[in-house]
């Protein structure tokens, strides 16, 4: 957990603009539950902004600001709430070149008194009572940074920390820095007074240079940056683990293995009487809170102990990418990935395990027009997905429904579960990994869309994502461009608000169906084949190097990420009066070619026609369809929209975007950030090997 990362001078910048206040209390709030109190904000407005001024004047205004920081993830699910540090300062040490970090306590007191003579540890302050000594506090924190399991553990680093009372002067507070005060590499105290020598030490911890790459070594450390999902996997081929799970994703992984553990028969050692229970997993959380990556990584744990697992899903395009980009050459490997409508006839014997990821696109049944009648599904498709295993897994996100016959909700996985007579155990995942981390984004996008009835506000940078908006897609597409060919991963998607041409001729053509001015690029080949000029089929097109030369959409985009995400927003959804309006397009052919144009601009998604939703359900998956696509970027999105009053409200909604150091252009990321992305595996089996079985230490939780 943390409220904000910055450089100093760049916080500076933010407060500057009257942003910094307003983002630490959301941030608060959503991680806390309350409202800052006054006395916290005008705390962040007096004590960052001179710490920061400081730093700036050292000439360490590079030096990175991590406010309101646990030291690991677990601390969130602390009884009284996480411990927060108020400052982690981040940087280089400039002579040994190591990691360099310094824990601050920051304090407004202007007057401090012993409580009692024999000892320092306690001392009392004017209009708060008794309090300990700042040095005991940063002790515990010190232990948490970098005792076993700590983010600095296994590093080369340099750590120290020291308590700064910006309103004291050294005889006002020398209870606190008496001969008998708390010792340590953590126990320095600086006041008013001690200023220079402040600055002094500043310059002898860090260098110039190097913050934002430190930063970034202490965020993925501290589980705050993860691997993107496909280059996890593929990295991972072979090795004992998929991902490496934290916090809340740990608790809930451990869990469920620890009931497959007791559920599920022994091949090896059956039991005279057979266990019959059942029990359903409902794992629920937003975009990007690590619900694929605690399902692929059960999958290979349950795979290792002999156990047949099957992960299932509704996106094709998030299946694609996996069958063939990570599980290239690997048949066994691909065959264990499915669909929800694979299970009409359930597997004899049951499957183990079915693990169902994006269960929001779970459809009323399992169809298909290609389908003889004796093949169509018969009860709930839910149904069928139960009856299929022992022990069935839910991912879900009801934010995330776009299609009208997605119906996987919290309540129909229940009711299910209820009549199956099977256990029903929840979790709810908060913690934000896809976006750079950054829940501030996620919120600001939800609320900028009306997909929560939270007010839109000016989007805060916060250093973990970056939002700009485009005057035009020719701009939009050379930022996309410029930072895939600098080795970054990016794509472009737009709302389906053009018709989709077929792949034409034998040649199999792309038509440049979206079309802006001058500007036209084709979708994603709507092809099972790669096309003319190497286009891509739409299963891989998110994955294909030549996918940055089609547009993607939220069918296709849908469960996946890039390090950079264009968003073209069309006049499906546009700003009229202060609200949305959302617009059904028409088009009309073309008599020379038949090929089919916009004629009234609007949605064409074929989905979500007049005759298959009314205007409220209409509107519903129209934001939901560009939630999904503002939510696919890890660093940077770039939006568009083709309709001017829309494309000025974003703008203001945005503001200024050119803060130093706060635009993650792959060139000027630091050298830890720049983590090339890896091609498709050569053919070839993995290598599966067997791990010990984990516990389920921590967990709070017991079925049986």
């Amino acid at each position: 957990m943390l409220l904000l990362k910055l450089a100093a001078q760049d916080l500076l910048t933010l407060n500057s603009r009257r942003r910094m206040v307003p983002h630490l209390a959301a941030r608060w709030r959503h991680f806390r539950g309350a409202d800052a109190s006054l006395t916290e904000r005008s705390a962040w407005a007096e004590s960052l902004v001179s710490l920061a001024s400081d730093l700036v004047a050292a000439g360490r205004g590079n030096v990175e600001m991590i406010v309101e920081c646990a030291a690991t993830l677990s601390e969130t699910d602390r009884p009284d709430g996480p411990r927060l540090i108020d400052v982690v300062l981040v940087g280089h040490h400039p002579h040994r070149r190591q990691l360099s970090v310094q824990l601050v306590e920051l304090k407004r007191w202007s007057m401090v008194t012993r409580v009692e003579q024999a000892t320092a540890d306690l001392v009392h302050v004017p209009g708060m009572g008794r309090k300990k000594h700042p040095a005991l506090q940063l002790r515990e924190y010190y232990e948490a940074f970098t005792g076993t399991g700590g983010p600095l553990s296994g590093l080369d680093f340099e750590c120290g920390g020291f308590a700064y009372l910006h309103n004291a002067t050294d005889e006002s507070v020398r209870p606190l820095i008496d001969i008998d005060m708390p010792t340590g590499s953590y126990a320095r105290v600086y006041t008013n007074d001690g200023r220079e020598k402040l600055l002094s030490d500043l310059r002898e911890n860090f260098a110039e240079e190097g913050g934002a790459s430190a930063a970034e070594v202490l965020m993925r450390s501290m589980g705050l940056r993860n691997t993107p999902l496909l280059d996890a996997m593929i990295w991972s081929r072979g090795e004992d683990t998929v991902f490496t799970l934290r916090g809340r994703q740990k608790e809930v992984a451990d869990q469920i293995l620890d009931t497959a553990s007791k559920v599920l028969p022994d091949p090896l050692n059956p039991a005279l009487v057979p266990d019959e229970r059942r029990v359903v997993f409902l794992v629920t959380g937003g975009a990007g809170t690590g619900k694929s990556a605690i399902g692929l990584q059960i999958k290979a744990e349950l795979e290792a102990r002999g156990r047949t697992v099957k992960y299932a899903s509704g996106s094709r395009a998030f299946n694609g990418a996996i069958q063939e980009h990570v599980g290239y050459g690997d048949r066994e490997f691909r065959e264990t990935f499915t669909y929800f409508s694979s299970f009409v006839t359930p597997p004899d014997p049951p499957l183990d395990v079915l693990i169902c990821d994006e269960a929001h696109r779970i459809r009323d049944r399992s169809t298909n027009r290609f389908w003889k009648p004796e093949q169509q599904g018969t009860q709930p498709q839910v149904d069928e997905l139960l009856d299929a295993s022992r022990l069935t897994l839910f991912f879900l996100d009801e934010g995330q429904s776009v299609r009208p016959n997605d119906v996987g909700t919290v309540g129909l996985i229940e009711d299910a579960a209820r009549r199956r007579n099977a256990r029903l155990v929840r979790y709810g995942l908060r913690e934000q990994f896809r976006c750079g981390g950054s829940d501030a984004y996620i919120r600001w996008v939800r609320a900028v869309l009306g997909v929560t009835d939270d007010a839109p506000g000016q989007w805060t940078p916060d250093g973990l994502m970056h939002v700009e908006v485009a005057d035009t897609p020719d701009e939009l597409e050379r930022i996309i461009r410029s930072e895939a060919l600098a080795g970054a991963s990016a794509r472009m998607v737009a709302g389906y608000c053009w018709p989709w041409t077929k792949p034409l001729g034998e040649e199999k053509r792309l038509e440049t169906d979206v079309r802006i001015g001058d500007w036209h690029r084709p979708w994603n080949a709507d092809s099972d084949s790669f096309c003319e000029n190497d286009a891509p089929p739409s299963k891989i097109w998110s994955v294909h190097k030549n996918g940055l030369d089609q547009i993607g959409c939220v069918y296709t985009a849908q469960g996946l990420e890039w390090d950079w995400c264009g968003v073209i927003m069309g006049e499906d959804m546009v700003r009229r009066d202060g609200q949305w309006v959302f617009q059904r397009g028409k088009e009309h052919e073309e008599p020379e070619t038949g090929i089919k144009r916009v004629a009234t601009p609007g949605s064409f998604d074929p989905k979500v026609k007049a005759g298959s939703v009314d205007d409220g359900e209409f509107a519903r998956l129209v934001r939901h369809a560009y939630h999904v696509l503002m939510t696919r970027a890890s660093r940077a999105t770039v939006l568009y929209s083709t309709d001017e009053e829309t494309r000025t409200y974003l703008k203001e909604l945005v503001g200024e975007v050119q803060i130093h150091g706060l635009r993650p252009t792959w060139e000027n990321l630091p050298r830890e950030a720049r983590v090339p992305h890896l091609p498709r595996p050569r053919r070839g089996k993995r290598r599966r090997r067997s791990r010990n079985t984990p516990g389920s230490e921590g967990s709070d939780l017991r079925l049986f």
